[in-house]
């Protein structure tokens, strides 16, 4: 196997795409999420959400997360490498995050100790989502160039990131003893352009 995965043809196995095109986020949504459009109460967060906070559920009431706040568009600052997402438990239907994860530290050195804001991240979003809420990300991945050539980039994400180490039945970053302790369920993945990976996932309470 080694020998097999030493040649270019071997390596190549590691840049083949298992999940399938689509065309945008929505088409995503409308294929895999029975969203209630009765529900007036329906809120949604949008994680650097610079100036205009993402709404593709169509959510009745929406909130954004940035370095810098926005009150008047319910936009707060927080640095989500270091800081919990400022709202309470089960607070949201749905959390987004629109070329986000890939600007999220996998380690730092913060306060003489090493932390791992992506798991922290990932335990704040399972919070913060109301039982069977969902996250969507959409975030630029393995094998994808444009993963890599943007230099402020420091998390490479592939197809087997979420459904893995996040969601049931692996569970791996709870099971190995990451410090996860959330509980997702994987509802559907594709790609946008070759390019951007699109996930789905259901917070299971």
């Amino acid at each position: 196997l080694f020998k097999t995965l030493r040649t270019l043809k071997g390596q190549s196995i590691n840049l083949i795409k298992y999940y399938p095109s689509i065309s945008d986020v929505e088409s995503l949504i409308n294929k895999n999420v029975k969203v209630n459009l009765q529900n007036s109460n329906s809120k949604t967060l949008d994680l650097g959400c610079g100036i205009n906070p993402k709404n593709p559920f169509n959510a009745e009431k929406v909130y954004g997360i940035d370095i810098r706040d926005d009150l008047e568009k319910s936009i707060k600052s927080a640095d989500l490498s270091v800081d919990k997402i400022p709202f309470d438990n089960s607070t949201f239907d749905y959390v987004t995050a629109f070329d986000f994860i890939e600007h999220i530290p996998r380690s730092i050195f913060h306060n003489n100790k090493t932390i791992y804001p992506f798991l922290s991240i990932m335990n704040e979003i399972y919070r913060v989502l109301k039982p069977n809420g969902y996250f969507l990300h959409s975030t630029p991945a393995f094998p994808s160039r444009e993963s890599f050539m943007d230099p402020t980039h420091v998390n490479i994400i592939t197809e087997d990131t979420f459904p893995k180490y996040f969601c049931r039945p692996y569970l791996w970053a709870k099971e190995f003893g990451y410090g996860f302790n959330g509980d997702f369920k994987m509802i559907s993945q594709g790609w946008i352009k070759y390019a951007w990976l699109v996930s789905i996932i259901q917070a299971k309470k």
